[in-house]
């Protein structure tokens, strides 16, 4: 099969999203598939051709949100060079700019196209409206993200039934939502693939003693990750528990708001921001976690939990349903619904090692199940059933029969 993968981000552009597709490039690529990615030039206002053409980045436009990029619909340059790779399908990964040129490409050459919704857009209106009418801001969004996940794709996939809900129960589409986990590369985490050494080496670094208990939240300073909840609970966790760390990997436009926040509430020694770390890096952090903590009520999955597990790490999560269905309290993770219960677990935690052991184990064996290979088998299932719905491919079977009627074929 020849896939289309178009998205916004993409390597070495780093978040979920772009790790994600880099993922499935390479798994189903491992199946035998032929894969082509469309994506935007983070860094460099021209077009750039890679991996012998199979990679075309786009030329955008800085959008204020982070690092994002937006292209314009129709980059004209690019049709000829798509035209040439004959794509059974199109994978669009996000909404506007290369995902409405995925949506014009697929109508022209009359390819089926699959699209998967990874943003929850009425999480993150504020950046654009700045506090300023964001309830018109968030009827346009779900407008918008109505008509782009409905009407002009041929299947949809969503990670969670918390984005299910969403479609089937407030957009109110007719249409086939197939859930499928996003999955991970999840044997970059293992922790055997990580020596004591090493470990020790990144613990000096960061000043951690052998003793400390560490936190660890992973993801971008910002304020729809709910990091303020976290530092704010560490102030009290500190009083009681001296060897207690905050690690926060990451960097966003709050970084320096969360710092100032340490600072005032006098536990900047206990709470310890390392930046953006390199993609390659970041299982490495995870390996000098006790265990994994997000307060973060806008993911549309959270791999970051999955990627956490993977580690031989629990993930203590706030209760929101697109945790509930990877975390099951008490045997691979801990869930919480206030500040209060976040505090006791993490006390608890620190005063049961055995505790922490045991959902350890079991957390590494769940996330077996977010594999690479899984999730791209699942995947491949909703192209097939987009390439059969296809009126191209169904007049090409009747095309087909005809010539078998006439002789014409064996």
């Amino acid at each position: 099969m020849r896939v289309g993968l178009f998205t916004d981000t993409y390597p070495p552009y780093i978040n979920g999203v772009s790790t994600s597709i880099a993922m499935l490039k390479n798994a189903l690529e491992k199946k035998g598939h032929q894969v082509f990615v469309v994506t935007v030039n983070n860094e460099l206002t021209k077009y750039n051709y890679e991996d012998n053409g199979k990679i075309i980045r786009i030329p955008g436009i800085p959008t204020g949100i982070y690092d994002y990029r937006l292209t314009g619909i129709y980059p004209i340059r690019c049709i000829n060079k798509i035209k040439k790779w004959k794509l059974d399908v199109i994978h669009s990964h996000t909404e506007f700019g290369v995902g409405t040129f995925a949506r014009i490409v697929a109508k022209q050459f009359n390819i089926p196209i699959v699209h998967t919704y990874h943003t929850m857009y009425e999480d993150y209106v504020h950046y654009i409206t700045k506090g300023y009418f964001d309830n018109a801001g968030k009827k346009i969004v779900e407008y918008l993200t109505s008509f782009y996940c409905d009407k002009t794709i041929s299947e949809l996939i969503v990670p969670t039934k918390k984005t299910y809900d969403l479609f089937k129960e407030k957009y109110k589409v007719a249409r086939n939502v197939h859930i499928i986990p996003t999955g991970i590369e999840i044997d970059r985490f293992y922790k055997e693939k990580y020596t004591k050494t090493m470990r020790d080496k990144y613990k000096k670094m960061l000043n951690f003693g052998d003793d400390d208990f560490i936190i660890l939240f992973v993801g971008r300073l910002a304020q729809e990750k709910n990091v303020e909840f976290l530092i704010d609970a560490q102030k009290d966790l500190v009083k009681k528990y001296k060897n207690c760390k905050l690690l926060i990997i990451g960097d966003g436009p709050d970084s320096d708001k969360y710092k100032t926040m340490s600072e005032k509430l006098g536990i900047k020694d206990n709470v310890i921001f390392t930046g953006k770390v390199a993609w390659e890096l970041v299982p490495v952090y995870y390996q000098l976690a006790s265990v994994f903590a997000t307060a973060s009520k806008t993911e549309t999955q959270g791999l970051t939990v999955i990627e956490a597990m993977a580690a031989s790490k629990i993930p203590v999560c706030i209760d929101d349903e697109s945790f509930r269905n990877v975390v099951i309290d008490d045997l691979n993770g801990k869930i919480f619904k206030n500040k209060r219960q976040y505090k006791n677990i993490i006390e608890n935690l620190i005063g049961n090692p055995d505790d922490v052991k045991r959902m350890s184990k079991q957390a590494r064996r769940n996330s077996e199940q977010y594999s690479s290979k899984y999730f791209a088998e699942r995947v491949l299932d909703v192209y097939k059933i987009a390439i059969e719905n296809n009126p191209k491919h169904k007049y090409g079977i009747i095309s087909k029969l005809k010539n078998i009627v006439k002789g014409n074929e064996e």
